[in-house]
């Protein structure tokens, strides 16, 4: 088998020039800062209280997933030596994931640099935005994408690209959230805060154009595109602590927290920019919404 290391060493990464320094040129916008580069799709800030979140949030993930950083198994345990992090945010999933696989290099893309320094010496970064056309000059073992909905305009060129930047008997995994809240047995009222800030989440994504139920429609795209022996699997993120089972209890004290730490930032953006709500506005509504999240008499919970 060839040795594929060096490809991720050096300047062959990307075909493109060094980074430049605007990505750093942050926006500021209602008090938080969010990406410059690219189309500026991601509509989440990257300022140290979002990337506390996300940190939270992938240990939320390894709970849901059995304390595993991923689902997916190779056939034949073979090694993969190229492993790429779409939306690595943090860095923390490929930091562990090249500390656990020494025999794998990991490169970690996103659109903000925002990782840390100091890493495993498989283990990389890179500034890219994924909406465009990928300039890799080399193939992948295997790709690994969380929580890219509402980063993405266009699912189908989406996942062309994971298709074509894998080696063969590559695979992809596909990590994410519908934001099509449900509750199975009528307890969340119709006409409740939590209820209707989904719908306005949605409805504002797909003003934006990156709807937040995108990843509905992931499964078929990937066997349109090629892909074979597709499996979803379904979970599923209680919004606080009312199931009986413990184990999803603990998950749905985690998902709260989730979502209301950072409740404002989650919805800043695509209220403002997706329905003209002012900031203040929003902060009003929130209050609600906050109350029906901590409710544990409704049983609502996100499908994953």
């Amino acid at each position: 088998m060839t040795d594929c290391t060096p490809a991720l060493q050096g300047d062959d990464v990307l075909s493109t020039s060094s980074l430049a320094s605007s990505v750093f040129d942050y926006i500021q916008e209602h008090g938080r800062t969010y990406n410059a580069y690219g189309e500026r799709t991601y509509v989440l800030p990257n300022d140290e209280m979002e990337l506390d979140r996300l940190d939270l949030q992938h240990h939320l993930l390894k709970m849901t997933f059995g304390d595993r950083l991923t689902t997916y198994e190779p056939e034949e345990k073979k090694d993969l030596h190229n492993v790429l992090d779409i939306g690595t945010g943090t860095g923390i999933w490929a930091i562990e994931y090249g500390d656990a696989h020494p025999e794998s290099i990991v490169l970690g893309v996103d659109v903000s640099p925002v990782q840390p320094a100091f890493v495993p010496p498989n283990v990389r970064f890179e500034v890219m935005d994924v909406g465009q056309p990928w300039l890799f000059t080399f193939q992948f073992d295997f790709i690994f994408s969380r929580f890219m909905t509402g980063a993405i305009a266009n699912w189908r060129q989406y996942i062309q690209e994971c298709f074509d930047n894998l080696t063969p008997g590559g695979a992809l995994e596909v990590q994410d959230i519908s934001f099509r809240l449900r509750c199975d047995d009528g307890s969340l009222p119709q006409d409740s805060a939590f209820r209707r800030w989904a719908g306005y989440m949605l409805e504002a994504s797909i003003n934006l154009g990156c709807p937040l139920d995108s990843v509905d429609s992931v499964r078929e795209l990937m066997i349109e595109t090629g892909f074979v022996d597709v499996e979803k699997r379904a979970y599923c993120w209680p919004m606080n602590q009312w199931p009986r089972d413990p184990r999803l209890k603990k998950i749905g004290v985690w998902t709260f927290h989730d979502f209301t730490a950072s409740l404002s930032g989650i919805s800043l953006a695509l209220f403002t920019r997706g329905l003209s709500w002012s900031p203040d506005e929003l902060e009003v509504f929130l209050i609600d919404v906050r109350r029906d999240m901590k409710n544990t008499a409704y049983h609502a919970y996100w499908p994953m």
